[in-house]
């Protein structure tokens, strides 16, 4: 299939699977793949480490110097896929923890930390032919892109994926923690301030509550054939 060059941008709530899919799509049609939300998890990570983020709690001049000094967040492309770097350093394990999901929303609502973002964004998907996840992508980041999708699914469902994630890796929360948390983060996400998580008027909805992943593909090319006219 003969795909133009064009921005796919893919937004929704937490643990819809949205990167998981982002990666497939990009592996599946040759896109470069851009996970927006690992840059803010990253972030949260640094500003954990430094002390500057804690308990959900900011001290604002100190990340804001954090950032102003250079904070070398950056993807490298290994084996197909797209990974976060902290300078030389490999962060994918680490900003998929318990606890930086417990500070990224607060994190990614203060306005200069999204600039910060969305300059590192722009300048990485220079040159097209991109997909990128996050919750402001379409409305955003991205506003003309070429093709909008917003994911959703049943909030009990995206927590016992995200549960499912977090126990494979080691962790041990118990459902309640987990589901508390998503639950924070739908409310933090969708009225903070700056850029809320909010549908695009032209997006194409994917409720993938009962999904699975090669039928979350044979949907996005089928999307993608119809909306460009595309007979191969």
């Amino acid at each position: 299939m003969k795909i133009p060059d064009i921005i796919i941008a893919i937004d929704g709530c937490s643990s819809t699977g949205k990167s998981t899919f982002a990666k497939l799509a990009a592996s599946r049609f040759a896109f470069l793949y851009l996970d927006s939300g690992a840059m803010y998890r990253g972030v949260t990570l640094a500003g954990m480490e430094k002390g500057i983020v804690r308990d959900g709690q900011i001290d604002l001049p100190a990340l804001q110097a954090l950032l102003d000094g250079g904070l070398d967040l950056h993807f490298r492309h290994e084996d197909g896929k797209t990974l976060l770097y902290l300078g030389d350093r490999l962060i994918e394990s680490e900003i998929r923890t318990l606890a930086v999901s417990g500070n990224v929303s607060p994190v990614s609502a203060v306005p200069f930390v999204r600039r910060f973002v969305d300059d590192k964004l722009h300048a990485f998907s220079k040159g097209g032919r991109v997909i990128m996840d996050g919750r402001d992508i379409g409305t955003t980041v991205f506003p003309n892109a070429e093709l909008k999708i917003f994911m959703t699914a049943a909030p009990e469902i995206r927590a016992q994926r995200r549960y499912d994630e977090l126990v494979a890796k080691g962790d041990h929360p118990t459902f309640d923690e987990v589901m508390k948390n998503l639950q924070e983060r739908d409310y933090i996400d969708s009225h903070r301030e700056t850029s809320p998580l909010t549908q695009p008027a032209d997006a194409f909805v994917l409720d993938n509550s009962h999904m699975s992943l090669d039928e979350e593909l044979v949907w996005l090319q089928g999307l993608i054939q119809g909306r460009f006219q595309i007979l191969q």
